[in-house]
């Protein structure tokens, strides 16, 4: 039997890539749960690892993934990179964290979700915004039939970007632009809701003067007479709802971002006062009147429930299964709009 994660001793992680994933929410996020201690980094970025996490080594990838010492490899590497690196990981006997989107090809996702379970190593994806504040109140309204009988579904994901930026997320390359970045958001929470749609309909677009990859997209999601709109664009100055349900007995809608993106950017961490909290001001509201608090995110929950995962006492926080369900959504989306037309998916 596998000691738990409070008897055990800390899982000892290697971080691949220390951009803003690792560096704002992996690397802070593991420093918060005990189960782990972070060991070593594989980045370019060796003055920033060392003055922000004294003592942990810098290391190649390549001497990083070999390193007998760690058990689990967490991959916030640039998208096209995560199939290979996971597959490698997974190859040398690790635990896989890896983030989203997990690949870009459903098939391989699939595959790599098979070779961890004849490996017998925990994979999982960094799906975090299943732990959105507001995301799990929209849950709870829903599960509780606060509004009814559903008929639309509307998620935004919004910025205020006009100029394009000259890094991979923002280039023509595989896995670049924001269907795959801010899309895998939204998709996956409206899979975690209603599971896999009908049908799809995709509009994707290049706004910005220079832009080398999609910033804006509008996504239509149809689950009998249930419409799912999902929509991001990079050049909005007056954000619209981050969530609009209308159903058959009340309507319900918020604003604004979950905190906990900002809070850990500042330098705030689970456990600490007001975390996870929105402001008053941004509770969401009923359409007949009144506040609906929100509950508080807990993005915490990810390696807590992987923690006791690797201890053999319960399922990943993410399956590879459900992520792979994103990628294949995704590239249904990227079909429909190269096409024109509605796709539909086979159950």
């Amino acid at each position: 039997m596998n000691p738990s994660p409070s008897t055990r001793p800390p899982i000892r992680t290697g971080l691949i890539g220390y951009g803003l994933s690792g560096a704002r929410f992996h690397a802070p996020l593991l420093a918060a749960e005990p189960a782990f201690t972070l060991a070593a980094v594989a980045t370019r970025r060796v003055e920033e690892v060392s003055r922000e996490w004294p003592g942990v080594r810098v290391l190649s990838p390549e001497v990083l993934l070999e390193d007998p010492a760690l058990e689990l490899i967490v991959i916030a590497s640039p998208n096209d990179m995560h199939a290979a690196l996971t597959e490698r990981a997974l190859l040398a006997g690790k635990h896989v964290v890896v983030e989203k989107p997990f690949t870009l090809d459903s098939a391989e996702a699939v595959r790599l979700g098979t070779l961890a379970r004849e490996r017998g190593r925990c994979l999982t994806v960094f799906h975090n915004r299943r732990w959105d504040g507001d995301f799990l109140t929209v849950r709870q309204l829903l599960e509780r039939g606060h509004l009814g009988r559903l008929y639309s579904f509307e998620s935004h994901f919004d910025r205020f970007r006009p100029q394009v930026q000259r890094r991979w997320k923002e280039d023509d390359v595989p896995g670049g632009g924001t269907l795959w970045d801010l899309g895998s958001h939204l998709i996956d929470q409206a899979l975690q809701l209603f599971g896999l749609p009908e049908s799809i309909s995709a509009d994707l677009g290049q706004q910005r003067p220079g832009a080398r990859a999609t910033d804006w997209f509008h996504l239509l999601l149809r689950y009998g007479e249930l419409r799912v709109i999902l929509h991001s664009g990079s050049v909005v100055h007056e954000p619209w709802p981050r969530f609009v349900l209308q159903g058959e007995v009340e309507a319900w809608s918020k604003y604004g971002l979950d905190a906990q993106e900002e809070q850990l950017k500042a330098g705030l961490r689970p456990g600490m006062a007001g975390w996870g909290l929105e402001p008053a001001e941004r509770y969401g509201r009923l359409s007949r009147g009144g506040i609906v608090p929100g509950l508080p995110g807990c993005y915490e929950q990810f390696y807590r429930q992987l923690a006791s995962a690797i201890a053999g006492e319960g399922p990943v926080p993410v399956s590879a299964e459900s992520a792979a369900q994103v990628i294949r959504v995704i590239e249904a989306a990227l079909r429909s709009a190269e096409e024109g037309r509605r796709i539909t998916f086979e159950h």
